[in-house]
């Protein structure tokens, strides 16, 4: 079943970097008692993810903390190294928390999976974004296969 408009976030664990090294938070770390503008990449280092979706998101950081967004994380099915080394490549610094999915638990908890196989990329998470407010959805942009037009922060800010 696919996460919808009402749901709250299942309760997973993603990989996060501390300046002590790998560290863990929890659904409820990450989204409890916050309004979270949530967005997924297929993967890290990717194309189009590495020149507009994450960009995007640094770009109009500012934007959505003035329309109410008190955080901002990217979510990716890779572990917490890449995304790590991602999110310093693509220069986040505080704008965007980079969680790892690396196991997948919070794609296949959703519901929003992609099969990247075709690609060398295994079970992936589909491109999407969410407004999360206190661990509930309560916008959802879902991308069809290849596209990139309803997850990004612009149209995002446009429903704010």
């Amino acid at each position: 079943m696919t996460i919808s408009k009402g749901d709250r976030l299942p309760d997973v664990k993603f990989g996060v970097m501390t300046a002590d090294g790998p560290s863990q938070q929890t659904t409820p770390d990450v989204f409890a008692g916050k309004t979270v503008a949530l967005f997924s990449v297929p993967g890290a280092f990717t194309p189009t993810c590495s020149a507009k979706h994450l960009p995007g998101f640094v770009e109009k950081a500012a934007e959505l903390r003035a329309k109410g967004v008190d955080s901002i994380a990217c979510v990716s099915v890779n572990d917490v190294f890449v995304m790590d080394a991602w999110g310093k490549d693509q220069g986040v610094g505080e704008d965007v928390v980079m969680l790892a999915d690396g196991n997948g638990d919070f794609a296949k908890a959703t519901g929003l999976t992609m099969d990247g196989s075709g690609f060398g990329m295994g079970i992936r998470s589909q491109r999407f974004s969410m407004l999360v407010r206190d661990g509930v959805v309560d916008i959802l942009n879902t991308e069809e296969p290849g596209d990139f037009r309803t997850s990004s922060a612009e149209h995002m800010l446009g429903q704010l």
